[in-house]
C-alpha cells in the first residue's frame, strides 16, 4: 500500500521531486518512481534488477536474511509437513488451502487432463534419441497450444481455469515421455487410480511388463521435491513467463519461456551441475584436494550446490531436503554408496569448516534434490525436467496474476545506451 511518506529525489540544479513510497506486508519498502521519466527526463539503471520490484504480487515471499519462504503467507516447512503438492498447486492457484472437498474435486480435475493428444506422441520422433530432456520440453510444451485451443479467451476466469489444469496435469506426461524416448522404452500411459507424483513415477519407471508398485518413502521424498520447488518469487524464468505474457502470449508459449530459461547452469540447472561436480571429485579421499580448490581466490573450482544468491542464511528448502535425502538413503540402503558418501562427507565439512561458515555458503536444496533424484534413478540429464514440472504450478499461478492485475501492461525495460554516437554512413567508394 501507497504510505504519506515520501522519497525525495534532489537533482543538481533543479528542484526536488517527491515519490511515494509503498509498504509491503513483509520485505523492504519500495519507492515509486513509475512517474520518474515524465518528471525529470531520467530513468534508473539496476543490472540485474537487484533493487527493483517488477510487480505487486500476493503468491510467494522471501526474506534471504532469516532463511524463510511463504507460499501464500504459508512457511515451506508447514506446507511440506502438512500438505501434498497438489493441495499446495490448489494454494498458489485459488489462495487458500482446499477443504476435503475442494482437494478432492481439484484432483479430479488434474487427473481428467493426464493425457495428451495422440498426435503430440508423434512430436518426440522428430528429436534425435540423445536430444536433451529440456530441448524436448521446450519444444512439446510450446506446442501444446496447437492441440488446446478451444479456451483461448485468457481474459476469461474459466478458462484461465482450464489452462491452469492441463498444463499442471500434462507436465508430468509430457516430462515422463521424454524420459522414455531417451532411454528408448515404450511410452507408458496415466494411470488416474494413482495420485499425481506416485502416477508420475510410474510413467517415468513403469514398463509394460509389469505393474509398477510405488514406493510410499521415494513417493513422498519425490513430492516433496515438487513442493519445495513449486514457486520462489520473481527468479529468472518467472520473470521470463511474465514477461512473455504481458505481450498477452498464450501460457503455453509463457511456460515454454520459462522452461527454456530455466535450463541455464546459473538457475535450474544448479542440481545437475552439482552430480557432474560430484563425479569429478569421484571419492571421498579426494575431498579435501576439491575444498582447498574452492577456497582458492586463483583457482576457478566452485563447489556447486553450497550458497545461495538470496539466501543468506540456511536456504529452509535445504533443511526439509536434508531429511528427505536421509530416509530415502535409508530405504534403498544405499549409506554407503561412493557418491552419496562423497555428497554427506561434503556437507560434514561445509557445515563445520569456519571458511564456509563465515561466507555463509551451506548446502543449499540442490545439492540435495540432486542426490534424492540420483537415489530414485532419475538421470542428471532429467533433473531440469522434474524442476520444470513442479516450477509450472508458480509460473501459472504468476502468470493469471499477472493478466488479471490492472495495472499489467505489456514489458519494456529501458537501457543505458553506451555504443557508437550517431553517425552518418559514409558511401562505400569512400571508406
Amino acid at each position: 500500500m501507497t504510505t504519506e511518506r515520501k522519497a525525495i529525489l534532489n537533482i543538481e540544479g533543479r528542484d526536488p521531486v517527491e515519490f511515494p513510497i509503498m509498504t509491503p506486508t513483509h520485505g523492504n519498502d519500495c519507492i515509486d518512481i513509475r512517474t520518474l521519466g515524465a518528471k525529470t527526463g531520467l530513468f534508473t539503471y539496476d543490472s540485474g534488477y537487484l533493487s527493483t520490484a517488477s510487480c505487486r504480487s500476493k503468491i510467494t515471499f522471501i526474506d534471504g536474511d532469516k532463511g524463510e519462504l511463504l507460499y501464500r503467507g504459508y512457511p515451506i516447512e508447514q506446507l511440506a509437513q502438512s500438505c501434498n503438492f497438489l493441495e499446495v498447486a490448489y494454494l498458489l492457484w485459488n489462495g487458500e488451502l482446499p477443504t476435503p472437498a475442494e482437494k478432492v474435486s481439484f484432483e479430479k480435475n488434474i487427473k481428467n487432463h493426464t493425457m495428451v493428444h495422440e498426435q503430440l506422441v508423434k512430436f518426440y520422433q522428430g528429436f534425435r534419441r540423445d536430444a536433451h530432456p529440456m530441448a524436448i520440453l521446450v519444444g512439446v510444451v510450446g506446442a501444446l497450444s496447437a492441440f488446446y485451443h478451444e479456451a483461448e479467451d485468457f481474459s476469461d476466469l474459466e478458462h484461465q481455469n482450464i489452462s491452469f489444469n492441463r498444463i499442471v496435469a500434462k507436465l508430468p506426461t509430457i516430462v515422463a515421455m521424454a524420459y522414455k524416448y531417451h532411454v528408448g522404452e515404450p511410452f507408458m500411459y496415466p494411470r488416474n487410480d494413482l495420485d499425481y507424483t506416485a502416477n508420475f513415477m510410474h510413467m517415468m519407471f513403469g514398463t509394460p511388463c509389469e505393474e509398477y508398485k510405488p514406493n510410499p518413502v521415494l513417493v513422498h521424498a519425490l513430492d516433496t521435491i515438487f513442493t519445495l520447488h513449486a514457486d520462489h518469487e520473481q527468479n529468472a524464468s518467472t520473470s521470463t513467463v511474465r514477461l512473455s505474457g504481458s505481450s498477452g502470449a498464450n501460457p503455453y508459449a509463457c511456460i515454454s519461456a520459462g522452461i527454456a530459461c530455466l535450463w541455464g547452469p546459473a538457475h535450474g540447472g544448479a542440481n545437475e551441475a552439482c552430480l557432474q561436480m560430484l563425479e569429478e571429485i569421484h571419492d571421498v579421499s579426494r575431498v579435501g584436494e576439491y575444498i582447498a580448490r574452492a577456497k582458492d581466490k586463483n583457482d576457478s573450482f566452485k563447489l556447486m550446490g553450497f550458497g545461495h544468491r538470496v539466501y543468506k542464511n540456511f536456504d529452509p528448502r535445504a533443511k526439509l531436503m536434508r531429511e528427505v535425502c536421509k530416509d530415502v538413503l535409508q530405504e534403498l540402503g544405499l549409506e554407503n554408496d561412493r557418491l552419496f558418501k562423497l555428497a554427506m562427507e561434503l556437507e560434514r565439512i561445509a557445515l563445520e569448516d569456519s571458511y564456509f561458515i563465515e561466507k555463509k555458503l551451506y548446502p543449499n536444496v540442490d545439492f540435495y534434490s540432486g542426490i534424492v533424484q540420483k537415489a530414485l534413478g532419475i538421470p542428471t540429464t532429467m533433473f531440469t525436467c522434474i524442476f520444470a514440472l513442479a516450477r509450472t504450478v508458480g509460473w501459472m499461478t504468476q502468470w493469471e496474476e499477472m493478466i488479471n492485475d490492472p495495472e499489467y501492461k505489456i514489458g519494456r525495460p529501458r537501457q543505458l545506451y553506451m555504443g557508437a554516437a550517431r553517425r552518418d554512413v559514409i558511401p562505400a567508394a569512400q571508406r
